[in-house]
């Protein structure tokens, strides 16, 4: 029997305040346990919530982003259910009226190509505490602590529909969506710290059953690569044991990375386990549309509208222009080269050719280099200004291409030593004079005379009479020995292009 996989993915994304959902507390990663936990966050007594203005301004500029519906009008409700991370025995979330309901993710799917994820709501909540389990306590007995420094962190829970079908759609919608919230610049993504996580629930049916199987939930996924592969597991775990003649229990799973493999961790729990109702303590979140116009004003382009822009105004093609648009500062710098290359070529408009050159530039050597260093692009030590007169230099014929890439481009680059870019100017006449300073002292300017080309070429002709008559015998490879011998009488400095024109009008080819 052949099987259908479904999968929905629910993404916790921790929204880039810097004070918690409720309270003044820090939301800096990395503090000594306990210390970021205020007497909000820990539920003392007396004491009430405040809602953050800007989390719910982030919740907003997701909504727009994705072409979801900003409900006017959004409730608080207490989710309730004990654990010992969890200090107030519920957490503050949103239920019946989520702040964000639809809209949908475009992704690229290795089998049914552009593919729509369909969004079913965002809701504003807040983190619990985290469960510490190390070491040896008392009479060597093991023990956990809890630290309360997440707990009232605000979180944006992203569910999509069950639209995907198969591990591979999956990692690719976690991924565009990692991408997009780091280009509205709401979270920072950072799955090593939890910034960034996903549940996935998986199930199977067979194909053209319209009915969902049951579904387990994969609990707290913080890699792309775990994601796929605990979705893999999981879908064979359920196919084994429906044709073993079992069935599936709904249940929460977690994933053991170590052994690949998921294991129940409990129950699945429905809507009604935890006993929702309105938060008495919050009122209702109220959202007018002067608001709402400020932060899409505010809020610029997405990355699929910087994608179609690049392929319908630059003739970029559609894979050039995706991987141009994986992170907003790599978008930004690519638009700052072009922009910078338009004025070195003294044009008012970005040609479509020489987009693709800076593209080339963009997504090959400056990516590479700035992977390299770990740093992002809008900390690249090579600025716009300056890569664009080497590339004037590349298009003149006065450096080759090898050399721009090779010996041009690293005496550019300076590791960072600091936040601040090295060159910081716009100024293109700086620019340039500190580019070409480094061609100089490289002594990578390439020959371009005719003159002085057409000399050594007479002289490489005299001397190598030999593979001179090959090649009028008709063997092409002479030819190549030929212009060889020419760069290698020039130290590699000759333009090659004016080499090979020379050559063969003196060889009569």
């Amino acid at each position: 029997m052949k099987w259908e996989v479904v999968i929905g993915l629910e993404t916790h994304a921790q929204l880039s305040t810097a004070s918690k959902i409720f309270s003044g507390a820090a939301t800096a990663f990395g503090a000594a346990p306990n210390t970021q936990a205020s007497a909000v966050d820990i539920a003392l007594p007396g004491v009430l919530p405040v809602l953050n203005r800007g989390a719910v301004e982030r919740a907003i500029r997701f909504g727009l982003a994705v072409g979801g519906t900003i409900n006017r009008r959004s409730v608080f409700a207490r989710k309730n259910y004990f654990y010992p991370d969890l200090p107030k025995g519920y957490q503050i979330s949103q239920f019946e009226i989520p702040v964000v309901q639809g809209g949908s993710i475009r992704i690229a799917s290795p089998t049914r190509g552009e593919v729509d994820i369909r969004l079913t709501r965002a809701h504003l909540e807040e983190d619990a505490g985290k469960s510490l389990h190390e070491g040896l306590g008392i009479a060597n007995q093991e023990f956990s602590g809890i630290d309360l420094n997440r707990a009232g962190t605000p979180l944006l829970e992203i569910v999509s529909e069950p639209d995907m079908r198969s591990a591979e759609e999956a990692a690719a919608y976690a991924k565009t969506l990692h991408a997009l919230v780091r280009w509205i610049d709401i979270c920072d993504g950072n799955m090593q710290e939890g910034s960034f996580r996903f549940d996935a629930n998986v199930s199977v049916r067979p194909h053209g059953e319209p009915k969902l199987g049951t579904r387990c939930e994969i609990k707290n996924l913080n890699s792309f690569r775990f994601l796929q592969q605990a979705i893999e597991y999981e879908v064979r775990r359920q196919v084994a044991l429906i044709e073993e003649g079992g069935a599936i229990v709904q249940e929460t799973r977690l994933y053991d990375a170590d052994r690949n493999e998921t294991r129940s961790m409990r129950t699945k729990e429905d809507a009604q386990d935890y006993r929702y109702f309105p938060d008495p303590d919050l009122p209702p979140l109220v959202i007018d549309e002067a608001w709402i116009e400020k932060i899409r004003i505010q809020g610029g382009d997405t990355p699929e509208q910087r994608e179609q822009r690049y392929i319908k105004n630059l003739a970029l093609p559609s894979q050039d222009a995706r991987a141009l648009t994986a992170s907003r500062d790599m978008a930004d710098y690519f638009d700052g080269l072009c922009n910078a290359f338009a004025r070195q070529l003294n044009v008012a408009l970005v040609l479509p050719e020489s987009a693709k050159t800076c593209a080339n530039w963009v997504t090959g050597s400056v990516a590479a280099a700035v992977n390299n260093a770990n740093v992002d692009f809008a900390h690249c030590p090579v600025r716009p200004e300056q890569l664009a007169v080497l590339l004037k230099e590349v298009h003149d014929g006065s450096l080759s291409l090898k050399q721009a890439r090779d010996e041009a481009f690293p005496a550019l680059w300076m590791p960072p030593r600091t936040a601040t870019p090295t060159v910081t100017t716009s100024h293109p006449g700086v620019a340039s004079s500190g580019v070409l300073d480094i061609i100089q002292s490289l002594g990578l300017k390439q020959i371009s005379d005719a003159a002085a080309i057409e000399k050594i070429v007479d002289e490489v002709i005299v001397a190598n009479a030999a593979t001179v008559a090959e090649y009028k015998a008709g063997k092409e490879k002479a030819f190549n020995s030929l212009v060889g011998k020419v760069m290698a009488a020039t130290k590699g400095k000759a333009n090659p292009a004016q080499v090979n024109a020379i050559l063969k009008k003196k060889l009569g080819g």
